[in-house]
């Protein structure tokens, strides 16, 4: 098992292909600008040790040189044991809606981000509970299995979108079949979910999917983002708005929040709805109603005593460095007489 601290630091690895097109331009410019001066037989009779193919090694050495730094910066870190801990917690899936209804920004800066951030605050607030996800549009997708990896759990909560589903609608019903696998623990006690949700489009199976939650041993809590005045589904092009979303007449689709099914689906399920516009008063509810949930003793394995790693790639940075400065660009002479690369020019 790895970590890696700093990751914002891989953006250097864009300095490769920067310095790469810089070489090249270079050694165009340099070889019009030979061809000006003399030709090539005359060129390699005034410089007949410089080597072409060093410049290429050197260039190389220098690229490793920022990736090695790069990943240095980075801090990788490796576990060197894996132990067994004991946790008392909650089991908790989150249940979230990545239709296209869900990119109207009638609720800052749009509905699924906002929903991202709430689901965000919530697994900051949590010690021990075991977390998972699913996103659903018109079909249940899990992305994350029960684990208490919440690192994990925010790197597939940043990489959901309203992209990523081919069919679209509110297949409640699905996500809520879909979450009843996921409690794999037959003796945890508390197992809740959240649905993050406009509740627009929805199906009407929803509320027999509840029961069978229920049935389960599963309390269903509704999170409503949107508004009820609603707002239109910008349709973007490379990151900016082209167009609204239209209807078959050409009318400007105006999507609301649907507080009706959600209220009706956290009442069948032992929950409550709650209204996600203001995302600090969401998180404090749903931390209060964890605490007050009994916690069940769980067994979990993670890696311990992380041993930081970025000194064997300053190592490595070091010794590139070393050679790229004190490799000549002159034709090394045991392989002149090889003739390896070809250096050689044959006389007849």
């Amino acid at each position: 098992m790895y970590q890696l601290d700093e990751k914002i630091y891989f953006y250097l690895l864009g300095l490769i292909p920067l310095l790469l097109l810089l070489f090249l331009g270079f050694k165009f410019w340099q070889r019009q600008t030979q061809k000006k001066f003399a030709n090539a037989a005359a060129l390699e009779k005034l410089s007949p040790n410089k080597s072409t193919f060093k410049s290429f090694l050197k260039l190389l050495f220098l690229l490793l040189v920022i990736v090695c730094l790069s990943v240095a910066l980075v801090n990788p870190k490796v576990g060197t044991k894996l132990e067994t801990v004991k946790r008392e917690g909650v089991d908790i899936v989150f249940a979230i809606d990545v239709s296209k209804s869900m990119a109207a920004e009638d609720i800052a800066p749009n509905r699924l981000e906002k929903a991202k951030r709430i689901v965000s605050e919530i697994m900051n607030n949590l010690a021990s509970d075991r977390i998972g996800i699913i996103a659903y549009a018109g079909q249940a997708y899990p992305q994350l299995p029960i684990t208490t990896d919440y690192a994990a759990g925010k790197m597939f909560l940043q990489s959901m979108n309203t992209d990523m589903m081919s069919s679209q609608g509110t297949a409640i019903n699905e996500a809520i079949d879909l979450a009843t696998t996921y409690y794999d623990d037959q003796e945890q006690t508390n197992r809740v979910l959240f649905l993050i949700s406009d509740g627009e489009d929805h199906s009407d199976m929803a509320l027999e999917s509840v029961e069978k939650a229920k049935e389960a041993g599963i309390k269903i809590y509704t999170i409503g983002v949107g508004t009820p005045k609603g707002g239109p589904i910008p349709i973007r092009i490379n990151g900016i708005i082209d167009s609204y979303k239209k209807d078959q007449e050409g009318e400007v689709v105006i999507t609301q929040l649907n507080e009706n099914i959600l209220s009706d689906i956290a009442a069948e399920g032992n929950g409550e709805y709650i209204n996600g516009t203001n995302t600090e008063a969401v998180v404090d509810f749903v931390t209060e109603t964890l605490t007050k949930m009994d916690k069940t003793e769980f067994e979990s394995k993670q890696f311990a005593d992380f041993k930081d790693q970025f000194q064997w790639f300053i190592a490595g940075a070091i010794l590139f460095l070393f050679l790229d400065i004190f490799l000549l660009e002159r034709k090394t002479v045991w392989i002149q007489k090889l003739n390896l690369f070809n250096e050689k020019n044959d006389e007849k």
